[in-house]
């Protein structure tokens, strides 16, 4: 049996003669390995990116919010904290309003809310505290607004007036004291919900006293566990849509019901068949690429196997056996299919680190994609090799010593 560095040597060797065809026919494989790599590297990094972008909007969440006024009131609000895994509920108003700080004004969001929504939405205080609900004229705000919004900026026990109007056309102006300042947040993926950098926050009686209403925009809520963010959200959906006369039968309608429920369980499933179906259509393309890679290896081992017809003849006729020849021509196509499986993957690192650099998502790359990047390439390799193997270890010796 043929040793297997001498083996290694030759198939070395016949690589090494034919550089320029060689570094073509590694050019598919490189090409597929590096797209899979960095398709699988860029998911697991939107991936990541995702998950703490969503962890910006609280964990666990569940956010029902109204289709119209006079629809949920403080009796919602406790049928919300009274279902099973509830672990805390806030009622939330919003309205655009007029802020004046010294001698600037701007147009900011502002939102009611209770204290437990603190901890239902992760709003961090970076400088001062979140307000309690015995608080009344106490404002929090978010970064932008403290620190951009005016000429100046606005620091804890400031003051800032904010000039509401109601529904009636009338306005109403009070004067807040500044308690807490949010902690900066890049909320580029959560554009559904309010900007918190660019939000007021203030308890949300305080807001219906000053607007004049007593019903409410909405409700957040979150759940003890993750496992349970579904089944508690349906929960509330059921309490809910008997409470506001809605009919068994269209509570998977959402047309029939006068207010909209999601929940992070929901917004995660999502996301997850995007980015399935985003790495299906990539796959795709590196597969298309990997077998026009396969096709090129397996093209130049038939020419390989014609050029060296009478070194095959020879080696044969020197006692080499049919496996022997059949070892020696895989071993070259698996080594070629090895380098450029490498190749592949470490510019499929390079490119999908500066792809997630220049999109500003985290950089996340799993050490295992190096080895699944040379597992792909060592697979290809092996099957491209297989037929002109075959073939070059089943020539005649006599007739392959006669060729050209």
């Amino acid at each position: 049996m043929i040793d297997i560095r001498q083996a290694f040597s030759l198939a070395l060797g016949s690589i090494g003669s034919a550089k320029m065809r060689s570094a073509l026919t590694m050019l598919g494989i490189i090409i597929g390995v590096a797209a899979v790599v960095a398709n699988v590297s860029i998911g697991v990094s939107f991936n990541q990116f995702f998950t703490d972008e969503l962890d910006t909007l609280g964990s666990n969440f569940i956010i029902i919010y109204s289709q119209d006024v006079n629809i949920f009131y403080d009796s919602e609000l406790e049928l919300i904290r009274n279902t099973p895994g509830v672990e805390g509920a806030s009622a939330f108003n919003q309205q655009m309003a007029e802020v004046s700080y010294l001698s600037g004004t701007k147009q900011i969001d502002v939102q009611g809310v209770s204290s437990d929504a603190q901890q239902i939405s992760n709003l961090e205080v970076e400088v001062g505290n979140f307000f309690t609900d015995k608080d009344k004229y106490t404002a929090v705000l978010g970064q932008e607004v403290a620190d951009g919004k005016f000429d100046q900026e606005v620091a804890v026990k400031n003051y800032l007036d904010i000039t509401f109007r109601r529904q009636d056309g009338t306005t109403v102006t009070q004067k807040f004291r500044v308690k807490g300042i949010l902690t900066g947040e890049d909320n580029a993926f959560v554009s559904g919900g309010p900007d918190r950098d660019a939000t007021i926050y203030i308890p949300v009686a305080t807001i219906n006293e000053l607007l004049n209403v007593t019903d409410y925009g909405g409700f957040s809520a979150n759940t003890e566990d993750s496992e349970s963010v579904q089944a508690v959200s349906d929960e509330i959906d059921k309490r809910l849509a008997r409470q506001l006369g809605v009919s068994a039968r269209d509570l998977d309608n959402a047309d029939a019901k006068p207010y909209r429920i999601f929940n992070q369980a929901e917004i995660i499933e999502r996301l997850d068949q995007l980015a399935d179906s985003l790495t299906i259509l990539i796959t795709i393309i590196a597969t298309v690429a990997l077998l026009v890679g396969s096709i090129g290896i397996m093209n130049i081992m038939l020419v390989t196997v014609a050029e060296r017809t009478r070194e095959i003849g020879l080696l044969k006729s020197l006692g080499y056996t049919r496996k022997d020849i059949l070892i020696l021509f895989m071993l070259e196509s698996v080594i070629l299919g090895i380098i450029g499986g490498i190749l592949g993957a470490l510019i499929g690192l390079v490119g999908s680190f500066i792809v997630e650099t220049y999109i500003d998502i985290p950089r996340v790359f799993p050490l295992s994609l190096i080895f699944l990047g040379i597992a792909i390439s060592f697979v290809v390799g092996l099957v491209a090799g297989i037929y002109p193997a075959s073939r070059a270890a089943k020539l005649d010796p006599v007739e392959a010593l006669r060729h050209g």
